[in-house]
């Protein structure tokens, strides 16, 4: 009974630590199941008055944006990077944003916020600085930097949907305010300029739909460079590139490809996703999920560029990952955030009985100078869980590759786009 309780509690707790959209999913069936339950089987009771209609954000103000150019706020933080190579040297690298990038990038994060209520508030706090630097602010050396707040659903109403006590979570909310910061940037920001989308686990679910009802199709659509929707299944039908979750919009093929998808869920080779897996399946048996690998669009397996967390506390949700041993053997100190581990990781998109996912492989043994672990697993009470793969870096693991392919991808777009 103790072991049972134990189990419970650790997936009820990874589950609001580390849920996307898939969680979301789960948060409103157990509402719905919730409710269903508790109500009387006598005759209806009088409908509850309806809720006051939510308040619009004001996307005209700066306090609404987590990173807007020409200012100094959380994407305009150290990014220096300590990369170690395989003989255990380090060497320190320096970041440069681009002033004057020719495109945009516009930033969906995924779920952080602690907040004890079902959904977010518009305040900018720990979490979402802490995501922005992780998987946002490099992305400066690329393109001009647009991420709003949005009132996401939060960790405590995945936590209370698991336990048994939903909290009722507004999903339309969360995605009402996306779409109106993406119609205030097309309004006020963007002049007919090339912008990137870029989202993780919620925030690919956001953007999914935001593309799905906004973008597929539509005149705006000539605008987008690419679609960078990570940490997600992403249907697609098989042997295709396009006709699932878009009409109009293929997967990317190659880096110099633009109006694409890059999206995949990442799991390491030698732990691909088990039966409960929440990323890499597609209940269709006509669809499989999208992957396209950020090394080598074309496919086949080829080295990530990454740029890990230095620490555990670099992690987006620190308090479901593993501590970080010493980089190198004998242990020295590192100063920077982030580390990059050249040599160290390669991946490749695979497609079995398992599902269709990115896997990759860590290279390096024990005894090397550098080390050969890759923390980034969900870890709670020392369990991993492995349905999860390693969502958590997601981006960290690609983040070089992508910026690479976002270069490439601006160069195509703006070569062939027409003059201002």
């Amino acid at each position: 009974m103790g072991g049972k309780m134990l189990r419970n509690s650790i997936r009820a707790f990874a589950l609001a630590c580390v849920c996307g959209i898939a969680g979301l999913a789960a948060a409103n069936t157990a509402v719905a199941q919730t409710e269903g339950q508790n109500k009387p089987a006598a005759a209806a009771a009088p409908a509850p008055a309806a809720a006051p209609a939510a308040v619009k954000n004001d996307y005209s103000n700066g306090d609404t944006w987590i990173c807007r150019p020409g200012r100094q706020d959380s994407c305009t933080i150290d990014l220096t990077t300590t990369v170690i190579s395989a003989d255990g040297k380090m060497t320190r690298e320096a970041f440069t944003a681009n002033p004057n990038a020719p495109i945009d990038c516009f930033y969906i994060y995924p779920t952080v916020s602690p907040e004890p209520t079902a959904n977010a508030d518009m305040t900018l706090g720990p979490a979402e600085k802490g995501v922005v630097r992780a998987q946002f602010a490099r992305f400066g050396s690329q393109c001009r930097l647009y991420a709003p707040l949005y009132r996401q659903i939060t960790l405590s109403a995945l936590r209370a949907a698991t336990a048994g006590t939903p909290m009722t979570p507004d999903r339309a909310l969360a995605y009402n305010d996306v779409a109106d910061a993406w119609h205030y940037y097309l309004d006020h920001d963007n002049h007919g300029r090339g912008v990137v989308l870029i989202g993780h686990s919620q925030g690919t679910g956001m953007l999914t739909n935001l593309i799905k009802t906004e973008i597929d199709g539509k005149p705006v659509q000539s605008r987008i460079i690419s679609a960078i929707l990570l940490g997600t299944t992403l249907p697609v039908p098989k042997g295709k590139d396009v006709g699932g979750a878009f009409q109009h919009i293929p997967l990317c093929r190659s880096a110099s490809q633009t109006g694409c998808v890059i999206t995949f869920a990442s799991f390491r080779a030698d732990a691909p996703p088990p039966d409960n897996s929440r990323f890499g399946r597609v209940k269709d048996e006509t669809m499989v999920s999208g992957c396209t690998n950020p090394a080598a669009l074309g496919g086949g397996s080829a080295p990530l560029h990454s740029y890990l967390a230095a620490s555990r506390g670099g992690s987006i949700v620190s308090s479901a990952s593993a501590d970080q041993k010493s980089w190198v053997n004998p242990p020295q100190t590192i100063d920077t955030p982030f580390v990059s581990v050249p040599g160290m990781l390669t991946a490749e998109c695979v497609v079995n009985e398992h599902g269709s996912y990115l896997a990759i492989t860590v290279h390096g043994d024990a005894n090397s100078p550098r080390t050969n672990v890759l923390v980034g697993d969900v870890v709670v009470g020392g369990q991993v869980l492995a349905d999860w793969g390693l969502h958590l870096i997601d981006v960290n693991m690609t983040m070089g590759n992508l910026l690479d392919v976002v270069s490439q991808e601006s160069k195509a777009y703006l070569a062939s786009a027409p003059k201002q």
